[in-house]
């Protein structure tokens, strides 16, 4: 598992590091800090050792648990046991190359405190791509910076900012009447807050800006923070059960905010976690200045730990999880040979668990939990399927509106360009904040702290994917239908009768998917409350016994049967019948809209998946210059052109400003602010058919906001079943990454920056005399 380092740092490991430390520390870090790593070695032996510490306790969880997890996936494989079988039908091939938003905001640049017009997009991979301005992204000129905004939170005012600053390092509170941290040039501030990392500041002009900049960095944020693949069998669930299984070994029970992002970026949460109250402990004191003064220090000081942590965690993750996989073959064979075996094993030893702690789980489950139940599921149930219920009601009015604008704009010479829209409808973060914001209004009061759940977060954002997952289903089975009914040369008249009739069997389908995955969520949410509670509960009596039943596993079968795993299976067996029962009763009762568990539909639409083993429909290429037929047009050199500009990046919906216009205090009084689009009908005005340039990309400029810019190379799509060599893909500081559409760094240290090449690149550096580059 690799040696923690015991001994102090000789001169030429010292000299090493600090080389090292030059090109990932901030150029300003605090001299109490320096003086701190300079001071014998002694600093960044105290880091490397703590840190070291607890990711070799940490790692040997996650090798226990990676056996335990390839065996219930197997099992899984074998056994078939599953969920309803879904209608919705869901992509293959994700819709890649899409910008999702792009537009102008105010930053505010730490070195120079100045705040400085970036032009910025949001790639199909949500991170926050930052450009000195729009030409330079017309010129490909490198960004300056990719922004990963998981774990972040967004502050709409600075008062909250500072309120969170102060109790982030106690002593540091500013008097009244003092110039505070940061100063907003307007009324309209998003602040990007994270507890270990650094924070960004921007600024916009109207409060309409605002919101629509905050509700595109929130699905930013969401989708950064579900960093973990859904497809992960293995490696996904073993993490997870590690992460769990540490925290309990601290004592540690209930939900945790930080469980976001990607392994790394979770595991040096994990690590600051514990590093950072000692950090603060020793440096705190140490600090001068005024409080303001002392609030930037400590910022910088744990931005700059933050680095060196996530280094220290990358680099030992990438090692064991090298090791175990190259292992996973022999423990497959293992597996697939003893398979009876080790189940009859495990349910041997669930057998004397259960024995041994069932009374005193009944008990505990009956007093403690059952009687609220009801009440937890009820405060889920209400916010959530509003939510749903909006997703449904979006989607409807865009079809209809789809329909409407068919009939009376040229019929199916325009269907290829509504569809084009429609197909990214799901990640449009302003038509879907209408639904995220639904999950807004849920409150667990006074039982949030008897269950010990530190933050409802962790069940809206889970609620609000899978509000994202099913409309992208809806509007890829609509999508499906309605080609094949496309098929059949309909009239203008008849088109108009097939999307009305497409639609309503979509919506069917919506409905039954959509009642099964609530009430999966309401089943995982209620576990998720419900078992950490009881664990607690139930240790100071039950997990001092647990090593005696050690004894009953066999020494082959120890790598795949884990006694405080399956002591954890028994405990959700007690409590699990009453959630199961709780759900059951609110379907019979009809609330929400939820379907009985006897309504299945089984083959409803038997051909529906078979149409999906197709190529994706490219709308554009199909329909766009079609006759009335609707047949796609023939292959000639114009058409071939067309067909590849379609391929290039789609826009989802852009917001650009004028650049010229400055803050309140920088612009001359005749420059008018920007204008902010606002409603439905500008929003689709903004809706953008921008076109990928060929490779090399020629500058051009942008069509009403689309990127011309982007100049990804040709990459083959990974096959599902085959793994990737290495499943983790980091940019390292100082060794440049092609950016081809620019991609967000997974590296959980705020931003990573580019150096000049023939391609985009990113670079950990710091801002040179031309200002080409900026610091993380």
């Amino acid at each position: 598992m690799g040696d923690v380092l015991s001994t102090h740092l000789d001169d030429a490991r010292r000299q090493h590091i600090a080389g090292q430390r030059s090109t990932s520390l901030w150029p300003w870090t605090p001299g109490v800090f320096s003086e701190f790593l300079e001071d014998g070695g002694m600093g960044l032996w105290f880091q490397q050792e703590k840190t070291g510490k607890i990711l070799t306790e940490f790692l040997q969880f996650y090798e226990d648990q990676y056996g335990v997890a390839l065996f219930n996936s197997m099992r899984h494989e074998i056994e078939g046991t599953g969920l309803p079988q879904a209608q919705l039908l869901w992509r293959k091939v994700p819709l890649d190359e899409r910008i999702v938003f792009s537009g102008n905001l105010f930053q505010h640049q730490e070195d120079s405190k100045k705040w400085r017009n970036r032009f910025s997009l949001v790639p199909h991979n949500y991170g926050l791509v930052l450009y000195e301005n729009k030409a330079a992204y017309e010129r490909q000129v490198p960004p300056r910076a990719v922004i990963n905004s998981a774990g972040y939170k967004i502050l709409t005012s600075v008062d909250q900012y500072l309120e969170l600053i102060g109790n982030s390092l106690p002593g540091t509170t500013a008097k009244s009447g003092s110039a505070p941290i940061l100063k907003c040039p307007t009324q309209f501030p998003l602040i990007l807050w994270h507890p270990y990392a650094r924070h960004y500041y921007f600024c916009m002009m109207t409060e309409a800006e605002q919101d629509k900049w905050q509700a595109v960095l929130q699905d930013c944020i969401r989708h950064c923070n579900n960093g973990i693949p859904e497809d992960s069998k293995v490696e996904g669930p073993a993490f997870t059960d590690a992460i769990r299984m540490y925290r309990q070994s601290k004592e540690l029970y209930g939900t945790w905010e930080m469980l976001c992002g990607n392994e790394v970026q979770i595991l040096s949460n994990l690590v600051m976690e514990e590093l950072g109250p000692e950090l603060k402990a020793e440096l705190g004191p140490r600090l001068k200045g005024k409080p303001q003064e002392r609030q930037r220090q400590w910022i910088q000081i744990s931005d700059a730990v933050y680095h060196m942590v996530y280094e220290q965690a990358k680099a030992r993750f990438e090692e064991v999880l090298s090791k175990v996989q190259q292992v996973q073959p022999a423990m497959q064979a293992v597996i697939r040979t003893d398979m009876d075996q080790i189940i009859t094993s495990k349910e041997h030893l669930a057998s004397k668990i259960r024995a041994f702690i069932l009374p005193k789980a009944e008990v505990c489950v009956r007093n403690h939990v059952q009687p609220y139940i009801p009440s937890i599921l009820e405060a889920l149930m209400v916010p959530t399927s509003q939510g749903f219920t909006e997703v449904r009601d979006v989607f409807f009015k865009e079809v209809t509106d789809m329909n409407l604008n068919v009939i009376n704009e040229g019929g199916i010479d325009k269907l290829g360009e509504y569809m084009e829209k429609l197909s990214r409808l799901a990640y449009h973060p302003l038509k879907m904040q209408s639904c995220y914001e639904k999950m807004e209004s849920l409150r667990l009061d006074g039982l949030q702290q008897r269950f010990d759940v530190s933050s409802t977060s962790v069940f809206k954002q889970r609620a609000q994917i899978h509000m994202r997952e099913q409309m992208d289903n809806a509007v890829y089975t609509f999508e499906t239908l309605l080609h094949q009914e496309l098929g059949k040369g309909p009239t203008k008249e008849e088109l108009c009768k097939s999307i009305q009739r497409v639609l309503e069997r979509v919506l069917k389908k919506y409905d039954y998917d959509s009642s099964s995955v609530r009430k999966r969520f309401f089943r995982e949410a209620l576990l998720q409350i419900s078992i950490p509670f009881l664990l607690k509960k139930l240790a100071p009596t039950c997990k001092s016994e647990l090593p005696r039943f050690q004894e009953l596993i066999f020494e082959d079968f120890a790598r795949f049967i884990l006694v405080e795993n399956t002591y954890e299976e028994v405990v959700l067996q007690t409590v699990m019948k009453d959630i199961l029962q709780a759900v059951k009763e609110a379907a019979v009762q009809r609330k929400h809209n939820l379907y009985r568990d006897s309504m299945v539909m089984h083959n409803s639409d038997p051909n529906l998946h078979l149409l999906a083993e197709g190529a994706p429909i490219d709308w554009g290429e199909e329909y766009s210059n079609s006759g009335g037929g609707g047949s796609p047009s023939p292959s000639t050199p114009e058409s071939a052109t067309l067909s590849e500009k379609r391929r290039r990046a789609k826009q989802v919906v852009s917001v650009v400003q004028d650049e010229e216009v400055g803050l309140p205090f920088e612009a001359s009084p005749e420059s008018p602010p920007p204008a902010s689009p606002d409603g439905v009908t500008e929003i689709r005005g903004l809706l953008a058919q921008g076109l990928r340039p060929e490779s090399p990309p020629p500058a051009g400029p942008l069509l009403n906001g689309a990127p011309a810019g982007e100049s990804p190379q040709p990459k083959a799509a990974p096959e599902a079943s085959s793994p990737p060599a290495s499943p983790l893909q980091h940019l390292l500081p100082g060794k440049a990454v092609d950016l081809g559409p620019p991609k967000p760094s997974d590296q959980e240290t705020g931003e990573q920056v580019s150096s000049p090449s023939s391609h985009p690149a990113l670079h950990t550096t710091t801002e040179d005399s031309a200002g080409v580059q900026t610091e993380f």
